[in-house]
C-alpha cells in the first residue's frame, strides 16, 4: 500500500484550499485500513468525499482516503434491502436505486459526498432524512480493531446528528451501509421545498420516483455552487430548532419568518433566512464569502484559507444570535 508524503489536499477536498498532509494513503478493504491505523494509531484522519470539512491548516498525521466500494441487494417482498460500500458516491449510489426502481432516497438526489459519511451527519433534504430508510452500518472499531454493526437505535440519529458525532466520534470507520426501499409502490414525499412547484410546471401529474429526483437535482443546482467552479462545502450551517414561545415572540416582530412544525412540537427555522435577514447574503471579505443566490453558503473564490471560513462563520453566527437570540451552528466539521 502506497503512502505518500506531503500530499496536497486541495484536490480532494471542496472548498479546494492550499492544504498538505504529512501522509496520505488510499484504502479500499478493512485490512488495508488496519494496517494504516497500526501505523497511525492516533494521528490520522478518514477522508470520504471531501464535501463536509473545512481544513484550517496543513494535517500533521495520516489523511486516509477511503475507497471501499461494493452494491448489493436482495429483494424482499414489497422492499429491496439495499448494501453499499463506503466509499461509494452518494448520488451515483442514489442514482442506481432509482434506475432499479428503488424508492426512498430520491428526495436525496445531487448530495455530495460518500455513503461511509452519510450516517454520521444523518443527512437529509427535501423532508426526508436518511434514517428513514436505514437498516444497519457496520464500522471497524479503531481501538479493538474489531468490526461492528449498528442498527437505527444504536446509531441515535438525530437532525443531521447521529451516535458518531457524539459518544462515538473518531471511534470509528465506517465500512459499509444498508438500507430498506420500497417496490413496486413508493410513497412520494413533494410537499417540502419547491418539489410540488417544479413537477407542475413539467405538468407532471401523476410523477415517479425519478421525477421527484429530477425536481430536486434541478431546484439544488438552480441554489446552490458547483464546487467545481467556487469552492464549497454545500450548507455550512444547520437549521436551528426552537420551542414554540421563541417563534410567537419572533413572529410578532417578523411576521414573514418561514418555519417548519416538527413532530416533537419544535420548530424548525431556515438558516439561510435568518443569515440573509443579517445583511451576509452576496457579502465578500477578502477570498471568501457568502454566495449570492444562497446565504446558508460560505463559499472561497480563491486563494483563501480555511481560518478565513471559519472567522467569516463565527462573524455570521454573532449576527443571528444579536438579532434572532438564535443560535446556528455549523454542519461542517473543521479541522
Amino acid at each position: 500500500m502506497l503512502i505518500t508524503k506531503n500530499k496536497s489536499l486541495q484536490s480532494l477536498h471542496t472548498f479546494g484550499f492550499q492544504v498538505s498532509a504529512n501522509a496520505f494513503a488510499e484504502f479500499e478493504d478493512v485490512d488495508d485500513l488496519k494496517e494504516l491505523l497500526n501505523l497511525y494509531p492516533s494521528n490520522h484522519f478518514i477522508l470520504g468525499g471531501g464535501s463536509n470539512i473545512c481544513f484550517t491548516k496543513d494535517f500533521d498525521g495520516l489523511v486516509a482516503l477511503n475507497k471501499i466500494k461494493g452494491r448489493h441487494f436482495e429483494l424482499k417482498g414489497n422492499h429491496a434491502i439495499v448494501k453499499g460500500g463506503a466509499g461509494e458516491n452518494w448520488h451515483e449510489f442514489v442514482l442506481w436505486t432509482l434506475d432499479n426502481n428503488w424508492g426512498g432516497l430520491e428526495n436525496m438526489s445531487l448530495i455530495p459526498g460518500t455513503l461511509g459519511a452519510a450516517p454520521i451527519q444523518n443527512i437529509g433534504a427535501y423532508g426526508v432524512e436518511l434514517k428513514d430508510v436505514f437498516v444497519e452500518l457496520s464500522a471497524l472499531n479503531k481501538e479493538t480493531l474489531e468490526v461492528e454493526v449498528f442498527d437505527k437505535e444504536q446509531c441515535a440519529f438525530g437532525y443531521r446528528d447521529s451516535y458518531f458525532k457524539n459518544e462515538g466520534k473518531n471511534k470509528y470507520v465506517i465500512l459499509d451501509v444498508t438500507f430498506k426501499l420500497s417496490l413496486p409502490s413508493h410513497q412520494l414525499n413533494t410537499t417540502y421545498g419547491a418539489i410540488q412547484t417544479v413537477l407542475d410546471q413539467k405538468q407532471i401529474a401523476n410523477p415517479r420516483i425519478q421525477d421527484v429526483s429530477h425536481a430536486v437535482i434541478e431546484i439544488r443546482q438552480s441554489k446552490l455552487p458547483d464546487p467545481a467552479v467556487i469552492g464549497n462545502a454545500g450548507s455550512f450551517f444547520k437549521n436551528p430548532v426552537i420551542d414554540e414561545n421563541l417563534l410567537d415572540s419572533l413572529f410578532e416582530k417578523y411576521p414573514a419568518m418561514p418555519y417548519y412544525r416538527q413532530g416533537d412540537g419544535t420548530v424548525k427555522i431556515p438558516a439561510g433566512w435568518l443569515i440573509e435577514q443579517c445583511g451576509w447574503k452576496g457579502k465578500r471579505i477578502g477570498s471568501v464569502g457568502c454566495h449570492k443566490d444562497q446565504a446558508l453558503v460560505l463559499v472561497h473564490f480563491g486563494g483563501g484559507s480555511g481560518s478565513e471560513i471559519l472567522k467569516l462563520a463565527e462573524d455570521i453566527q454573532a449576527s443571528v444570535l444579536e438579532k434572532f437570540g438564535i443560535a446556528i451552528h455549523p454542519e461542517v466539521n473543521v479541522l
